[in-house]
């Protein structure tokens, strides 16, 4: 994996809330179909995981409870919140 990958950073920010975030690579295909039919390309990447995220992002901090974030293909189709895994 590239040093400045999204992914990478992305799972960075959760790790200091001590949570692991998944993307599967279902969601990744869909995150870059998107980007496509977009017409942003790579520039767009970040957009789309930041409207996947940032509402978890936003909360990560108080959720004692959950252990794992799981972006999906479906939740990138269908634009819900990620899945989350308790302790």
């Amino acid at each position: 994996m590239p040093k400045n990958a999204l992914v990478k950073q992305y799972s960075k920010l959760f790790r200091y809330d001590l949570i692991q975030l998944e993307i599967q690579t279902e969601a990744l295909h869909e995150i870059a179909k998107k980007a496509i039919e977009q017409k942003t390309g790579a520039r767009g990447l970040r957009s789309i995981l930041d409207g996947l995220l940032m509402r978890t992002m936003f909360e990560a901090p108080s959720l004692e409870n959950v252990k794992k974030i799981v972006v999906t293909a479906d939740t990138v189709r269908e634009n819900t919140a990620p899945i989350r895994i308790e302790r």
